[in-house]
């Protein structure tokens, strides 16, 4: 974990309640897909861990979505703009354990951590397939992204305004995939765990204060113990997820 100060290059909409933030700095502790940062903003207490989407030498992509008054005031941030970020937290996916073909699936501002990971999976030749969930089309990002990566892209959207009508887990049929990464709500998790059965490593989004594992908030139970998820985690291999009630 490193604090240091980034500074904002670009922030603007890509989707309803949706921003995409660029800042360049330090991002020596930004190591692998999956990690996240943790920023200050003016204001207010606590800061807002928010999921690598990219990181490309010392430019580092942030997408967000607006939920409370932190980000609809980060979403007033423009060029210039210096935010102070503790940066290289959380354990990251681990690309080595993909397989010949991974699947990617995210559901809503879940996606973000799944394009480093994929543009690292394609340039080790990786046949990548990506599942992106939403709620409605107005919501839909990074579907071009990824298809310009290289990656077969399935969306899905609750309403069926774009895409497959329904949930992440109703596009699996007919796919041939040899291990899963996701990220996204709880819900989602736990029914893609149902609904796949091959090894996989999950992300989780949890309510975090300090977000480097000093206030014990973010504590979820695994088959070896209690796991911090912005310390042990945000990745926890399917093998160790206990499912709590």
């Amino acid at each position: 974990m490193k604090q240091t100060v980034l500074t904002v290059q670009t922030n603007e909409p890509i989707a309803k309640s949706v921003f995409k933030m660029t800042l360049t700095g330090d991002l020596s502790d930004v190591i692998r897909p999956g990690q996240f940062v943790n920023l200050k903003l003016d204001g207010f207490y606590l800061r807002r861990p928010i999921s690598v989407c990219d990181k490309v030498g010392n430019t580092l992509t942030l997408i967000y979505k607006t939920v409370g008054d932190g980000t609809r005031a980060l979403a007033r941030y423009e060029k210039g703009k210096e935010i102070d970020c503790l940066t290289g937290l959380g354990n990251g996916y681990d690309a080595a354990l993909s397989g010949d073909a991974p699947l990617l699936v995210g559901g809503g501002v879940g996606v973000p951590p799944l394009y480093w990971l994929a543009r690292t999976l394609i340039a080790k030749g990786k046949r990548v397939t990506v599942i992106l969930g939403f709620n409605t089309a107005d919501e839909v990002f990074f579907e071009n992204e990824f298809r310009a990566l290289g990656a077969n892209v399935v969306v899905t959207t609750v309403d069926g305004s774009r895409g497959t009508k329904g949930f992440v887990t109703d596009a699996l049929a007919g796919l041939d995939y040899t291990y899963v990464y996701t990220c996204g709500p709880e819900p989602m998790l736990r029914a893609l765990y149902r609904a796949t059965k091959v090894d996989g490593q999950y992300s989780f989004e949890r309510r975090m204060g300090c977000g480097f594992g000093a206030c014990m908030g973010c504590t979820c139970k695994t088959i070896t113990g209690n796991k911090r998820i912005c310390r042990e985690g945000p990745v926890l291999t399917r093998g160790e997820i206990v499912w709590e009630d």
